[in-house]
């Protein structure tokens, strides 16, 4: 990808530039807890967008994307904004670093990414991180601090491109550290890293390509549900409720509220058990709570489908140590912790049972945990 970056750019504008990459992310536990005010556990990945840039001496930016085989060209004012969608990330990206009183002049990029798309592993939030992570190097001396980052790819989610998202994507897009899982904290925003160096094991996501129509925005009731709940107890999010707490009001809220509490709540103590369990590199603990999260995600949250839970199912039947729903739910990909000698027998077995059934494979998406944001040495 790199050489082809670099082909691109020589041809295109005469000269070399710096190369820099950002990645996607996975989330190995912590689904619909961030609103909740509770821990997220993601972690970067070995699955990248890549960009060279150089400045060009004007006031506008020159940009190609090669996997889509388009180029855009924009001024840095407020209503220089792109038409093109792609490019509409990069320009959010230079207008919040200005409106935060950084520094963005003209710059020439090619970019291009193996992150695959629709499969929840953020391919936008690496785009963002990519070039506001460039442009802090190339205009700004670093002097942006990292966090800050973050929310500028937050920000041009919520500003420019028309998804009011969380600060997780981004976050992990920044911070992420090779060889190691982060818990971050949604309320507080602190975060911590933890070890994840699964020897022995691999970390697959299976995408079963279905994304179900959804009607009645279903995130929105769920997060009302939990709210309800909350006020209920006299607490600001559920992050600070425990199971009996919930119990106790049991017969003052609905079944289908108490059902999304008791998902949320229990999700809280998964986190931590799995925090705990990677310090002691107990990797069996960690795939009972992934398979307990699946579980608490189709039952209690109603957020999964029958083909996600069809894969969870075979991820069982295979012994795979641990199979949950990533992402939001209604359809997107599982994420599986295998043991090796498990490997080859589970994907073959996932490819064409779920063929046999759905009649289409799974794609199949090998992930190592990797560095975040970088300048490519």
């Amino acid at each position: 990808m790199e050489a082809i970056i670099q082909k691109e750019f020589k041809e295109r504008f005469g000269i070399d530039g710096t190369m820099y990459a950002s990645a996607g992310r996975i989330n190995l536990i912590g689904e619909h807890t961030d609103y909740n005010g509770g821990f997220v556990f993601p972690g970067a990945i070995d699955k990248v967008i890549m960009a060279e840039i150089a400045p060009n001496g004007t006031d506008k930016v020159r940009v190609f994307s090669i996997d889509i085989n388009e180029y855009a060209e924009f001024g840095l004012n407020e209503d220089d904004a792109p038409s093109q969608s792609w490019a509409r990330y990069i320009f959010g990206v230079c207008r919040e670093i200005l409106k935060r009183g950084g520094k963005v002049k003209g710059f020439d990029a090619v970019f291009a990414g193996n992150v695959p798309l629709g499969a929840g592993l953020s391919s936008s939030a690496a785009l963002e991180s990519c070039f506001a992570f460039a442009l802090n190097d190339m205009f700004n001396d670093n002097s942006i601090d990292k966090f800050e980052l973050a929310k500028i790819g937050q920000s041009t989610e919520h500003n420019y491109c028309g998804v009011n998202c969380g600060i997780m994507d981004q976050f992990a897009s920044v911070f992420g550290k090779k060889g190691n899982l982060m818990r971050l904290d949604c309320r507080s925003l602190e975060h911590e890293y933890f070890p994840f160096n699964p020897e022995g094991y691999k970390l697959v996501l299976l995408d079963s390509k279905v994304k179900h129509e959804l009607k009645d925005s279903p995130y929105n009731k769920r997060r009302q549900s939990c709210e309800r709940v909350a006020q209920r107890l006299g607490i600001e999010t559920l992050r600070d409720a425990t199971m009996e707490d919930l119990d106790k009001i049991k017969s003052d809220i609905t079944a289908e509220d108490y059902m999304r509490a008791r998902y949320v709540i229990g999700e809280k103590d998964r986190v931590l058990a799995v925090c705990d369990a990677l310090v002691k590199g107990d990797y069996e603990t960690v795939g009972q709570k992934m398979y307990e999260t699946h579980e608490g995600l189709s039952k209690d949250y109603e957020v999964s489908c029958v083909e996600l839970d069809y894969l969870n199912e075979i991820a069982k039947e295979c012994g795979v140590t641990g199979s949950r729903i990533m992402g939001g739910g209604f359809g997107g990909c599982t994420i599986n912790l295998v043991k090796d000698e498990l490997y080859d027998k589970f994907i073959a077995t996932a490819k064409a049972k779920f063929n046999e059934k759905y009649g289409h494979e799974p794609v199949v998406i090998d992930v190592v945990i990797s560095d975040g944001a970088h300048k490519c040495e």
